[in-house]
This record gives C-alpha cells, structure tokens and sequence, in this order.
C-alpha cells in the first residue's frame, strides 16, 4: 500500500533552488482584482504564505495530499490564509477562485489534456491561472530511476507512466485559449543549479520523484534501490562539479 513519504526537511535541502520558479510564476499573475486564491499542492505552506501577502489576497487556501507537508504549512495559517488535505484531482470548492495557482504539483497526475481544463474550471469568470511544471523527465536522473525501477520491480511501481503527462508547452497554450484564456502566456525555462557532485542529484530527486517509489516499496528494497541508482547516476553525471539543467513550463491566463 502506497504511504505519504514526503519528507519536508528532504525537499527543503534545495529551499531557494526550488523557490526560484515560483517567484517567476507569481510575476506573470496581475494583482488587481486577486481577492481569493486557491493554490493546489502548496507543500510546507511557506511560499504560499508569501503568495497571500504579495499578491493581499482577502482568503487564500493551500490544498496538500500529503499531511506532513500539512502539518508544516498549518504553522503559517491565519490572517485569511488556510489549509486543508485535499487530493487536487477531486477538489470541488463551492465556489471558484480569483486565482487558481498551482507551483509544481501538476506533473504527479497523469493525463493533462483531461486535468488541465477541470482545474481551469476552478477559475471565475475573468480570474487567472498559474501553473509551473517541471517539465525535465528526459533527464537521467528521471530516466534511470525509471527503467531500474522497472528493472528491479517489474510491474509492481504504478504510476510510471505520469513521467510522460506533461504536454508540449504549445499543447497548454492551445488547452487555455480552447477553454476561454484567449489571454495567455506559455514558456519554457531552464534553471541551472551548479551542485558539487552528480550525488547531490540523488538528493534533490529523494525529496521529490523517489518519493513515489519509496511510498511503494518496503523500507530494505528502496534501499536497495536508492544504493544501485546513486552508483548509475553518478557514473552518467560524474562525481566532480555539476550543472543540473532542470527544465520547467511556466503557463499563465486569464478567463475571458
């Protein structure tokens, strides 16, 4: 059975690494007329926070799978910022929100062309969306633990095939403007974080993408599994000084 292996301490080791797309995301939104703002897989709830101050929304709510991520992020509520556990796929507040922002979160569910325009519905009338996705699983370090996992665990690791539900950064372009966000804007960008050794990838994927096959297997198989993926992936990238590219589409409209 899957467990919630998400580990705030583990993702946070690349705190400002992995704020920076954030940042970015929330310069493309307006600010005149964000009254609420729901923002879906908003993590430990710190850059949320920050989303609800920048931005002076009236309400802001966090929405998490996961109740450790949770159990830190209810440490920032209050001042018409909230939080509560909710898988985003069947989120169905009673009302929509001014600003629909979701920062990384998306890429952990499979088919787009269908989950994209349900989280657009999400937005009233002349509201905006924000979505950041990361957009890097041609990477080795998404495509070594991929096939060892299925090397090492055949058929037993599901969710394998949401590596490949990101669309092409046209293909959202069109989703939004299909579904009255004649006004968008869609981009790719590449974030270069030097590290000191191709080991400390292993790291940055322990807090994100290894959670899923940590969740589905028992504690002595991911170890072992971790112990043959770290050897391969240091042997792709090398044991000195590295650059990891990491590629992410940002996507930004606004309801018609």
């Amino acid at each position: 059975m899957s467990r919630d292996t998400w580990n705030p301490g583990q993702y946070e080791k690349f705190k400002s690494e992995r704020s920076r797309p954030f940042h970015d995301l929330v310069s493309l939104v307006q600010p005149s007329g964000v009254r609420t703002i729901v923002d879906l897989g908003c993590g430990t709830g710190e850059l949320t926070k920050q989303l609800h101050e920048k931005l002076k929304a009236e309400r802001t709510l966090g929405t998490d799978s996961s109740t450790q991520m949770l159990a830190k992020a209810n440490s920032f509520a209050g001042h018409g910022l909230s939080f509560e556990e909710s898988k985003i796929e069947t989120f169905a507040p009673m009302v929509p929100f001014d600003l629909v922002f979701t920062n990384a979160a998306l890429q952990w569910l499979p088919n787009h062309r269908e989950l994209i325009p349900r989280v657009l519905k999400l937005v009233a009338p002349k509201g905006q969306i924000a979505i950041q996705v990361p957009a890097n699983f041609d990477h080795p370090s998404h495509t070594i633990a991929h096939a060892l996992g299925n090397e090492m665990f055949p058929g037993r690791l599901t969710g394998m095939a949401k590596a490949r539900s990101v669309l092409d950064v046209a293909e959202y372009a069109r989703i939004l403007f299909y579904e009255g966000f004649e006004e968008n804007r869609c981009r790719m960008e590449v974030y270069l974080h030097p590290m000191s050794s191709g080991r400390d990838v292993v790291e940055w994927t322990k807090g994100t993408m290894l959670t899923s096959f940590q969740a589905q297997l028992k504690p002595d198989e991911f170890s072992a599994f971790l112990t043959e993926y770290t050897k391969r992936l240091v042997t792709e990238l090398g044991d000195g000084p590295y650059v990891y590219a990491f590629k992410r589409i940002l996507i930004w409209g606004r309801k018609s």
